[in-house]
C-alpha cells in the first residue's frame, strides 16, 4: 500500500494557515546564519546522523506539508560550527540539541554534549579544526532529558572524571534522568519512535523536521553522572577560570533544569527553557506533565536576575538572540505564553469546561500570535491545554459517563455494533473522508481497526485519515504521529515469539541502588503472587551490599546483608535482564557466585522483559 497525495482538501487547509502565518521578515534566516565558520559536508556522521536525506528542502514547499513546519525546518537544517561570543561556540544541526563550548584559560568547557556520543566527538573534533585543540576541563548537563547528556561518551571519558574533570548538573539531575528513562523507558522509547518520526523516510511525505531540531541522533547513548550538584539560585563556581553563576528552574521543562550566565562572556543560557516556539507542557512521547506557571515564573525570574548583564543569549535548542533589548522582548514573550495557556485553561475550566473544549477553544492572544517563536511548531495549544487540565484536575473530566467506560477493544466492539455493523461504519467514514473530516474518520474507524484488526480496508481508510491529518499538522511532533500510525497500520511489525528489547546501555551508568530501583517495575506482580524472597546482592564493582526482598507482590531494597548472598557486577545483572546472560550461564564463567544463586535465578524469573516494538494503532 502506498502513501497517497495531499487532498484538495488538504491543500486549502494549508492555503488557509500560510494566510494566517507571521510575516516573513528574515530575523530567523539572520539570526540561525550569524557566526558561521564551518561544517562538515552534509553533517555527514555515518550511521549515527546525516542532513543528506533532507535536501529535498531545498526545493518548493508541496501541499504535503504545513507551511509553517516547512519553515522552521529549512532553519533547523542548518548546520556547523558558530560563534555566539568572543569565547563561546555552538556546534548546531549535529543532533536535535545544541552542544555549547566554552573556553577557558587552558581548555573548554562543554555545555549539553548531544544526544549520543558520535555527533558529540564530531561536534568537538569540529570545533577543535577552527579553534585549535584544547582538552576537556568540564561538562554541564543543563537537564534531565537525554538530548543533552546521552552524547557525553564522545567528550569525555570515565577515566577523564576519575582524574577529576567535573560534571556539572542541577541536584536530582540523576532521580530525574532514571525515572524519566529508565523506569518507564520502553514505553516512552517506544512512543518516542513516533514522536520523532525515526521509522518514517525523510522526505515530503514522511518526516521532515521535529520542531525542536531535526531529529533525533542514532548513535551510542550513554551517561556519566554528574561530580558537582548545582543546588540553589546564586551559586557561582569557576571552572578553568570560567566564572558561572547559576539560576535553579526545577519543574519547569526538565523536573532537573538550570540557567546560568558567564559574566565575563556576557553570555546567558537559557537551557530548554525559552526555545523558537511553544515548547510541551504535555511531550506526546509521554512524561510528567510539566509545570507551566513555575516555567513562566522562573522566565520572569531569569529577566530580572540577569538584567543588563549579557549581550547574547543562547539555549540548547535553536539559534542565539543578541542586543539586550530584543532579547528582553523574546524573554518576555516566551514568560506570557507558558502563563498564558496556564491562566485561560484555568479559566475556562472554572466555568465548567473539560479539557477537550478547553483545546478546542483556546488561542493566542495577537501580540503572541504574531511571533514566530510563539507557534506550535513542537508542543501545541491544543495538547498543553489538556496537559494544564490534567495537571490540577486529573484524567477525569466529572462527567460519571467517563467515570469507568469499557477498555478499548471492548469499547470498539460495541461502537461498531452500534453503528450497524463493520460497512455501515465504512460507509460513514469514507463520506467524511470525501467531505475532508479527517478527524471524523480517524475516530470512527479506530473502532473498527480494534474491533477487528486484521480488516484491510479498514486499515488503509484509517492509514488515509492519519496521513492527511498529518499533512496538516504544523507541530513536528504530530505530523510525526500521524504518519507514523498510518505506515504502521500499512506494514504491520512483524509478530515476535521474543520480546523486541530497546537499548539497555544507560543502565550501565545507573549507581546500584538506582539500578535495583528499575527493577522493581519489572516484576510481575501476577507470578511473584504470594511467594516471599529474601537476599542480598553484593555488588563486586562498587563495593556495596542490598537486601533485596519480595513480598505481597512488591519488590524492596536497601542497604545492608540479610539472608543468603551472592555476588556480583552490575553488568552481570544488566545482561540478566536483558536476557543475554542466564544466572547458570553467569555462575559457570563465574561472574556469580555464593549462597544466594539460588535466590537470584528464582528472583530474575518473576522480572518482565519489555517488548520495545508493542503494538500502538492497533491492540
Amino acid at each position: 500500500m502506498t502513501r497517497r497525495d495531499a487532498t484538495s482538501e488538504t491543500a486549502a487547509a494549508l492555503a488557509r494557515a500560510q494566510a494566517g502565518l507571521p510575516q516573513e521578515d528574515g530575523v530567523d534566516a539572520a539570526l540561525s546564519s550569524r557566526g558561521f565558520l564551518g561544517t562538515i559536508p552534509d553533517a555527514d556522521i555515518g550511521n549515527a546522523w546525516s542532513m543528506a536525506p533532507y535536501a529535498f528542502l531545498d526545493g518548493e514547499r508541496p501541499d504535503t506539508v504545513h507551511p509553517g513546519l516547512w519553515r522552521q525546518a529549512r532553519l533547523n537544517a542548518r548546520h556547523g560550527l558558530y560563534e555566539v561570543a568572543p569565547g563561546v561556540y555552538q556546534v548546531r544541526g549535529f543532533d536535535i540539541s545544541n552542544v555549547t563550548f566554552i573556553e577557558g584559560r587552558e581548555g573548554v568547557l562543554v555545555v549539553d554534549p548531544l544526544t549520543s556520543a558520535e555527533p558529540a566527538a564530531a561536534a568537538i573534533a569540529l570545533y577543535r579544526r577552527h579553534r585549535g585543540e584544547r582538552r576537556v576541563n568540564g561538562v554541564i548537563y543543563t537537564h534531565s532529558h537525554v538530548d543533552h547528556y546521552g552524547g557525553v561518551l564522545g567528550v569525555l571519558s570515565p577515566d577523564d572524571v576519575a582524574q577529576g574533570t567535573q560534571i556539572i548538573a542541577p541536584e536530582g539531575f540523576l532521580q530525574a534522568a532514571v525515572s524519566e528513562n529508565v523506569l518507564c523507558g520502553n514505553a516512552m522509547g517506544r512512543r518516542a519512535t513516533y514522536m520523532y518520526g525515526s521509522l518514517l523516510p525523510p522526505d515530503a511525505r514522511g518526516h521532515v523536521d521535529s520542531g525542536l531540531g531535526k531529529t533525533v541522533s542514532r548513535g551510542a547513548v550513554g551517561l556519566l553522572p554528574p561530580s558537582r550538584s548545582i543546588t540553589r539560585t546564586g551559586e557561582t563556581i569557576e571552572v578553568d577560570g570560567i566564572a558561572i553563576e547559576f539560576q535553579m528552574t526545577p519543574d519547569t521543562e526538565a523536573p532537573a533544569e538550570m540557567n546560568f550566565l558567564f559574566p565575563d562572556h556576557r553570555a546567558l543560557c537559557m537551557a530548554e527553557n525559552c526555545t523558537c516556539h511553544l515548547h510541551n507542557v504535555y511531550t506526546p512521547r509521554g512524561a510528567q506533565v510539566r509545570d507551566a506557571k513555575s516555567w513562566s515564573r522562573y522566565i520572569d525570574e531569569a529577566i530580572g536576575l540577569f538584567d543588563g548583564r549579557y549581550d547574547a543569549m543562547f539555549a540548547s535548542h535553536h539559534w542565539p538572540r543578541w542586543g539586550e533589548a530584543d532579547c528582553r522582548d523574546f524573554l518576555e514573550k516566551q514568560r506570557d505564553l507558558y502563563k498564558f495557556v496556564h491562566d485561560q485553561t484555568l479559566r475556562m475550566a472554572n466555568h465548567g469546561l473539560n479539557a477537550e473544549e478547553i483545546a478546542e477553544r483556546l488561542r493566542l492572544p495577537p501580540s503572541l500570535e504574531a511571533e514566530w517563536y510563539t507557534r506550535g511548531l513542537y508542543g501545541t495549544l491544543s495538547h498543553n491545554a489538556k496537559a494544564v487540565y490534567q495537571r490540577y484536575l486529573g484524567w477525569f473530566d466529572g462527567n460519571p459517563a467517563n467515570l469507568n467506560p469499557h477498555p478499548p477493544v471492548e469499547r470498539a466492539v460495541r461502537y461498531v455494533a452500534a453503528m450497524g455493523g463493520a460497512e455501515r461504519l465504512l460507509a460513514t467514514a469514507r463520506a467524511a473522508y470525501q467531505a475532508g473530516d479527517y478527524r471524523w474518520v480517524a475516530e470512527i474507524v479506530n473502532h473498527l481497526v480494534f474491533a477487528d484488526p486484521g480488516h484491510a480496508e479498514a486499515r488503509e481508510l484509517q492509514a488515509a485519515a492519519l496521513e492527511q491529518l498529518g499533512y496538516q499538522s504544523e507541530s513536528g511532533p504530530w505530523r510525526d504521529f500521524y504518519l507514523t500510525g498510518a505506515q504502521e497500520l500499512r506494514n504491520p511489525l512483524p509478530p515476535s515469539d521474543k520480546p523486541r528489547q530497546g537499548a539497555l546501555r544507560q543502565l550501565y551508568a545507573l549507581p546500584a541502588d538506582e539500578l535495583l530501583d528499575a527493577l522493581s517495575v519489572r516484576l510481575n506482580g501476577p507470578a511473584a503472587g504470594d511467594s516471599r524472597h529474601l537476599f542480598t546482592i553484593d555488588f563486586t564493582d562498587v563495593a556495596d551490599s542490598f537486601v533485596v526482598s519480595v513480598s505481597n507482590a512488591t519488590m524492596h531494597h536497601h542497604r545492608g546483608r540479610e539472608g543468603r548472598a551472592v555476588t556480583l557486577d552490575r553488568a552481570a545483572l544488566i545482561a540478566l535482564i536483558g536476557g543475554q546472560e542466564s544466572v547458570a550461564s553467569l555462575a559457570a564463567d563465574g561472574r556469580c557466585a555464593g549462597e544466594g544463586v539460588g535466590d537470584l535465578d528464582a528472583f530474575v524469573a518473576l522480572l518482565d522483559r519489555f517488548d520495545f516494538w508493542f503494538n500502538i494503532v492497533e491492540p
